[in-house]
């Protein structure tokens, strides 16, 4: 902590553990709220975290929370209530955030929303400490809702998200006063996000328009909203669909099928400088959530559980079909990329099919053994996503591993990986392109110096990326054809 008029900084935790997340004042302003991982085998359990309370003069921590599982991100209200999310961690992929509360001094746990099959994002405190603001994405959009304390939630108006410049991925963020009006980021398919601000009538207001005059002038693809049924079981599968400008449904196009990464996180109806740079080009793009995508409840999360990557395949392959169907797009123009998990989907694909033109592998996981005992996740993959340590399920490991398909692999293909990426090292795309050598396969690597994980996070990669991206595809591209030949 540190005085208000400034100073210097003074240690309030200490130990080997992980003091993570934002701290929260108690109103009386002697202590801090914290979620922490303070277990001895905290490396190996990591997500076992609890709520403390820290009194700021002597140090002391007292332990409020004691159930398995990761219980943070504590706020507390002006009367000294505490709200905090967190589950019961039962090894499954994908476990939503539910929302508590608490007295301050640990008593009186109890969930508010236990039939909200959403996970819950932000929380906050109203102004009077009688009821919570709360943000939770629904089939890919971000929502804000208050929460009373005996359970009661209201949508409030206004979609969130817009953050994500790259890929169309869900996010945004919101602020809240004391006086019921709020602030939130928001755009549109065409648009990044701008800022707004609801009132407590539910009136909106947009606040910027910061991008207005770099793409007011400019013709961009339209996006259009899809449902699908899967071809595997009927499940019903939500996506988007962006045609080029100048868009003629009298012609045939090449699709490119742009698969999301998580694999459980969700797209939705966002804007995405890398889909408008694919659309300006000519390509119909298809983003879609497959099974496995949050924000449609836990049980599509986990209907990839232990089955990962599965059916998921598809999903998407049945997005594609249905575009196909529509007319206008050419079905011998067949091209798919994806990042990370989308990585996993797209080499996955291309060992299940030859229907594709070309593709482009970014940042995947190749071989599970190998991804499990390398990546920044040590504590975590091998026993949420698998049935257990690799030496002990070798065959499951290779079974979902895409390595495994590389014998039916025909389709030209690059891949793209950042040089310090730490989730999907730069050995699994290795492993892939040696493999695509070994087998005579058309195959390029690109290895994109100083980047993350997050390769777009710099402008200038995400520009490079997806230049290396059509690059590829127009190398195997050929020009538009009239729908009727």
């Amino acid at each position: 902590i540190i005085p208000a008029e400034g100073g210097t900084p003074r240690q309030v935790t200490f130990g080997p553990y992980s003091h993570g997340g934002t701290a929260a004042w108690t109103p009386d302003g002697e202590a801090l709220i914290i979620g922490a991982n303070r277990r001895p085998d905290y490396e190996v359990e990591a997500r076992d975290s609890e709520v403390y309370r820290v009194d700021i003069a002597t140090g002391e921590m007292t332990q409020l929370t004691d159930r398995y599982g990761p219980d943070s991100g504590p706020v507390v209200s002006p009367t000294g209530q505490i709200a905090y999310r967190g589950y019961d961690d039962n090894y499954m992929g994908y476990m939503q955030n539910r929302l508590y509360v608490m007295d301050a001094d640990g008593s009186n746990q109890r969930e508010l929303l236990p039939n909200l099959d959403r996970s819950v994002g932000q929380i906050a405190w109203a102004g009077d400490g009688r009821s919570l603001v709360i943000g939770y994405t629904d089939e890919g959009m971000g929502r804000l809702a208050t929460v009373t304390l005996n359970g009661n939630m209201e949508t409030l108006p206004g979609g969130v998200g817009g953050s994500a410049i790259g890929r169309p991925y869900s996010g945004g963020s919101a602020s809240f006063s004391s006086t019921g009006a709020y602030a939130f980021t928001s755009g549109t398919p065409t648009r990044p996000a701008d800022l707004w601000v609801g009132a407590p009538n539910g009136t909106l207001k947009q606040l910027t328009f910061l991008n207005e005059d770099l793409l007011g002038a400019r013709e961009l693809g339209q996006v259009e909203e899809i449902w699908y049924e899967s071809s595997h079981d009927g499940e019903r599968i939500h996506g988007w669909v962006v045609t080029p400008p100048g868009f003629d449904p009298s012609q045939k196009y090449p699709l490119i099928l742009e698969i999301h990464g998580g694999p459980f996180s969700s797209y939705g109806p966002h804007f995405s400088a890398e889909v408008q740079l694919y659309a300006a080009k000519g390509y119909v793009v298809l983003y879609t959530n497959p099974r496995g995508s949050t924000s449609y409840g836990a049980d599509f999360g986990n209907l990839i559980h232990h089955a990962y990557p599965g059916n998921d395949y598809d999903d998407l392959i049945s997005g594609v079909d249905v575009l196909i169907d529509r007319g206008y797009v050419d079905e011998d123009q067949l091209f798919v990329t994806g990042g990370s998990g989308g990585g996993v989907l797209t080499s996955w694909i291309i060992g299940k099919t030859t229907r594709f033109r070309a593709a482009v592998v970014q940042k995947p996981v190749i071989n599970w053994y190998s991804f499990v005992l390398n990546a920044d996740g040590l504590a975590t993959f091998w026993k949420y996503w698998f049935p257990g340590p690799p030496w002990e399920h070798q065959d499951h490991y290779m079974a979902r591993s895409p390595i495994s398909l590389i014998g039916n692999v025909e389709t030209p293909t690059m891949l793209i990986t950042g040089e310090r990426d730490y989730r999907t090292p730069m050995s699994e795309s290795e492993q892939y392109y040696g493999a695509l050598k070994i087998k005579g396969v058309e195959a390029a690597l690109v290895r994109v110096p100083d980047a993350s994980h997050g390769i777009a996070s710099r402008p200038s990669n995400l520009i490079a990326k997806t230049g290396h991206v059509l690059a590829w595809f127009d190398k195997y591209k050929a020009t538009v054809v009239e729908a009727s030949r």
